[in-house]
């Protein structure tokens, strides 16, 4: 019974698996924010395209 009761005690205890989730956690809003930024940038990058394909056909 002793040795269940530590057992169970060192589980409460273990951060190691609170540092994996914090970890996971970063690299997803990570991703997000990255996935928002090529998503911008690609619209602008279309704009940007799109005027000089317009440029071109007014000449």
């Amino acid at each position: 019974m002793r040795t269940r009761r530590q057992g169970w005690r060192r589980v409460v205890r273990d951060e190691t698996g609170q540092t994996m989730v914090e970890y996971a956690l970063v690299a997803a809003l990570i991703a997000v924010v990255c996935l928002l930024a090529v998503s911008e940038l690609g619209e602008a990058i279309v704009g940007v395209f799109e005027r000089i394909r317009d440029e071109i056909a007014d000449v």
